[in-house]
């Protein structure tokens, strides 16, 4: 796996770099560390990744300019910092886990067990998503829809507008809030947006949204999707 650690302390960098080696030694193909919020950009740029760990606060630099601009990547984003508020918004991002200051091994032992399991508990209120040369948060509750598309995923909105995002279905299921709901290998729904459920002769089942749009909806799917709906329901 390729690793990046952006942090402008030496001592923290090299400490955090010793504990990712012992702990993974061979999985590790890359490991590359930058001090400056300058530096990680360019490098982000012509190298790709599967880890990063960010510092949130580099010599006067703020680590949320890189956090957003990579709210659209394909890696995965570990916050270290010894700002607890400011690691807090941070999940609105999308990122997996925040390992506080100073750094203990078990702590990143913790974090590492919880990339590989893709068991996040975190909760993004936004997915960053590129467009030509800008990026665009969409705000999760605005989301009636999801679809995979390989490994990436296309985003349907309330208002119609479609957009397409780096990660996979499985990755976006994680981090997104517990009203979006799986329905389909293809297909995780706003369970807010939800109307109605068909279940046809032969076993067809669909999902109707509050939009009028019908997706296909897995059998094994079924029995789930009733109960939190009705659980809803009965909140509602």
């Amino acid at each position: 796996m390729k690793i990046l650690i952006v942090e402008d302390e030496v001592v923290a960098a090299r400490g955090l770099e010793r504990i990712l080696r012992e702990l993974l030694d061979s999985k590790i193909s890359s490991l590359r560390m930058e001090k400056s919020l300058l530096g990680s950009q360019c490098f982000l740029q012509e190298n790709q990744i599967d880890l990063l760990f960010l510092d949130l606060n580099l010599d006067g630099d703020i680590g949320f300019d890189l956090l957003r601009e990579t709210s659209a990547a394909s890696f995965i984003t570990i916050i270290t910092s010894g700002n607890i508020q400011e690691a807090i918004r941070a999940f609105e991002f999308g990122v997996l886990d925040f390992v506080p200051k100073p750094i203990s091994k078990e702590r990143i032992e913790k974090a590492l067990k919880k990339y590989f399991s893709n068991s996040g508990q975190n909760k993004t209120k936004y997915i960053g998503v590129k467009e030509e040369q800008n990026l665009k948060l969409v705000a999760s509750k605005n989301i009636l829809y999801i679809e995979a598309d390989d490994k990436r995923v296309k985003i349907f909105q309330k208002n119609g507008e479609v957009h397409l995002h780096n990660k996979s279905l499985e990755f976006v299921s994680k981090i997104l809030p517990s009203n979006f709901i799986r329905i389909h290998r293809s297909f995780l729904v706003n369970q807010k947006c939800i109307k109605q459920i068909f279940v046809s002769q032969g076993g067809f089942y669909q999902v109707e949204l509050v939009t009028g749009t019908k997706l296909k909806m897995g059998r094994n799917f079924y029995k789930e999707l009733k109960k939190k709906l009705n659980q809803f329901m009965s909140r509602s």
